[in-house]
C-alpha cells in the first residue's frame, strides 16, 4: 500500500427538506385543516478515527463526500426522513485543518473519536406548523436550509514514542529492522527510505513505538532531496534517537548538518530530548572510532553512544536510553495534566 500523509478534500452536508402544504380531504368533513409534514434534516459529515489505517491513501481516489439531502414533508403530517451522514475514517494521529492548511479544526488522536465536520441544514416547517387561532388554513410551509460546504486538509502525523533522525544511510532503517518486527528496505544506496515506517520495540519487559522517517540532507528545509516534511512524523515523540554514520567523513560536521535542519523545520522538534549514537561501529578500527567519537561528542556537547546494528553493540543501552527518556516525558505529561490540590492547613 502506497504511504499518503496528505490530501485535500471536499465534504458538504446535506441541504433539509422542504415542508409540505397539504390539506385534510375526507368525506364527511368539511374543514379537514391543513396537515402538511415538516421536511427532514440534513445528513451531516463526520470524521473518525479507526483502527487499523496508517495512510490516507483511501482519499487520493475520491476527494468529494456529500451527505444525503432530508427528505421533504407530505400531506397526513408526515415528516420527512432524515438524510444520510457521511463519514471519513482516518488513521490515528490525522489532523482536520480549514482550506486555508493553517487553520486547526480538530486533531484525531485517538481511536473511536468522532468530529462533525459540517452539520446539515434544517428542515422546512409544513403548513401545519403556522396554524394558529387567526389562520386556520395557512397556505405556506418553509423550504429547507441548505447544508454546509468547504474544503479541507487531512494531514497524518504519524503516533510514536520515540523518532530516528539522521543522514541518509545513517543506520536508521537497520536499527529499525533489528529492534522491531518491521522489515523496511535496506540498501547500500542513500534514500532508501522513501515513506516514514513504524515498529513496536520490546525491550525489558516494555515496549514502545519507534519512527523511522526518510534521511535529511544540506538544504532540506528548502526542498533539497526529499525535504523535510516527513518531519512532521516525529513532531509528536517524545525523544529523537539521532544517529550518526560512524564511517562519514566527520561525524560532527554530520551531527550539526541534521541539528541544523531540525532547528530550521520549527515546531519546536529541535527542543525534545535527543539521544545521540555513533552508528555502524563494527566497519571503524579502534583509532578511527575514537576519533570519530571525539569529534561526535564535541559537536553535541554530550557523550554518545557507540552502536552496531549488525554485531548488537549497544542496541539494549539505546533502547534503555530510549525508554528512560520515554517515561521521563510521560510522568511530566501526568504531573501537568493532574489537578492542583488545595492547600489546607
Amino acid at each position: 500500500m502506497k504511504f499518503l500523509d496528505e490530501a485535500k478534500v471536499y465534504v458538504r452536508s446535506g441541504d433539509g427538506g422542504a415542508g409540505c402544504v397539504s390539506f385534510r380531504r375526507e368525506k364527511f368533513i368539511e374543514f379537514g385543516g391543513p396537515n402538511g409534514g415538516d421536511g427532514g434534516r440534513g445528513g451531516d459529515v463526520w470524521v473518525e478515527c479507526v483502527e487499523g489505517l496508517n495512510t490516507l491513501i483511501d482519499y487520493r481516489y475520491q476527494q468529494h463526500f456529500k451527505a444525503r439531502k432530508g427528505e421533504h414533508g407530505m400531506g397526513s403530517n408526515r415528516h420527512g426522513a432524515k438524510g444520510a451522514d457521511v463519514v471519513l475514517k482516518v488513521p490515528a494521529g490525522t489532523e482536520i485543518l480549514a482550506e486555508d492548511g493553517e487553520t486547526l479544526i480538530a486533531d484525531m488522536t485517538e481511536i473511536g473519536q468522532r468530529v462533525r465536520l459540517a452539520k446539515g441544514g434544517n428542515g422546512g416547517f409544513g403548513n401545519a406548523y403556522f396554524t394558529t387561532s387567526t389562520n386556520r388554513a395557512p397556505k405556506h410551509a418553509n423550504p429547507g436550509l441548505e447544508g454546509h460546504e468547504q474544503w479541507i486538509w487531512l494531514r497524518l502525523k504519524l503516533i510514536a514514542d520515540a523518532g530516528l533522525v539522521g543522514l541518509p544511510n545513517a543506520g536508521k532503517s537497520t536499527f529499525l529492522a533489528t529492534v522491531t518486527a518491521a522489515k523496511p528496505k535496506i540498501a547500500d544506496y542513500p534514500f532508501t527510505t522513501l515513506h516514514p515506517g513504524l515498529g513496536v520495540v520490546r525491550a525489558d519487559g516494555r515496549e514502545f513505538v519507534l519512527a523511522d522517517i526518510p534521511g535529511l540532507i544540506e538544504g532540506a528545509h528548502e526542498g533539497v532531496g526529499l525535504g523535510d516534511k516527513f518531519l512532521a512524523h516525529v513532531e509528536r515523540c517524545r525523544v529523537l534517537l539521532h544517529l550518526v554514520e560512524g564511517t562519514s567523513e566527520h561525524a560532527g560536521k554530520a551531527y550539526k548538518l541534521v541539528r541544523g535542519e531540525i532547528e530550521a523545520y520549527g515546531h519546536e522538534l529541535a527542543e525534545k530530548p535527543e539521544i545521540v549514537a555513533l552508528s555502524k561501529a563494527d566497519a571503524l578500527d579502534p583509532d578511527t572510532l575514537k576519533e570519530q567519537v571525539a569529534r561526535l561528542k564535541r559537536a553535541a556537547k554530550r557523550k554518545p553512544l557507540i552502536l552496531s546494528s549488525a554485531t548488537g553493540q549497544g542496541v539494549q543501552e539505546a533502547l534503555r536510553a530510549v525508554m528512560a527518556e520515554i517515561e521521563a516525558a510521560g510522568a511530566a505529561e501526568a504531573e501537568a495534566a493532574a489537578p492542583a490540590t488545595a492547600w489546607q492547613p
